[in-house]
């Protein structure tokens, strides 16, 4: 149980192994049990805040778990799982973007803040001018 706000600036070390951790009796990358060698992740170094951003989401996520937890007891944390996982499975109206999904931003609190995705006007992520009836008949293959 941490109570961490923000993400540690040091990647764990699961995902990246070195050739000397995963090296055979022969000295060589042992492929069929560490996957194909990403020689990326051992030459470039990076940088301490690209692992703190790429982590800020789950960590949040992990410390409301766990003060609802505090706070509630053990019930609360597994009802808001339950809750997400429910969500995350039910389709929306077919007229929406297939990632698009409201039950879920309402449920992280997405919908309280104004993102880049919100404004950019990508041309999969508009709702504009969609007619309900021409999207059923796609999806239904009942062209006419």
């Amino acid at each position: 149980m941490s109570l961490r706000l923000a993400p540690s600036s040091k990647p764990t070390t699961a995902g990246s192994a070195s050739v000397l951790d995963t090296s055979n009796s022969y000295g060589l990358h042992d492929t069929m049990r560490f996957g194909m060698r990403q020689i990326a992740s051992e030459v470039t170094a990076k940088h301490p805040l690209e692992h703190r951003l790429a982590e800020w989401e789950n960590t949040q996520e992990e410390l409301k778990m766990n003060l609802a937890r505090n706070m509630y007891g053990m019930h609360a944390p597994i009802k808001m799982a339950m809750e997400r996982k429910l969500v995350t499975l039910a389709r929306g109206p077919s007229m929406l973007p297939r990632h698009s999904n409201l039950g879920l931003d309402i449920l992280t609190g997405k919908d309280e803040s104004i993102d880049f995705e919100d404004f950019l006007n990508v041309p999969e992520m508009s709702t504009d001018m969609v007619d309900v009836h021409t999207v059923m008949e796609r999806q239904l293959g009942i062209r006419v």
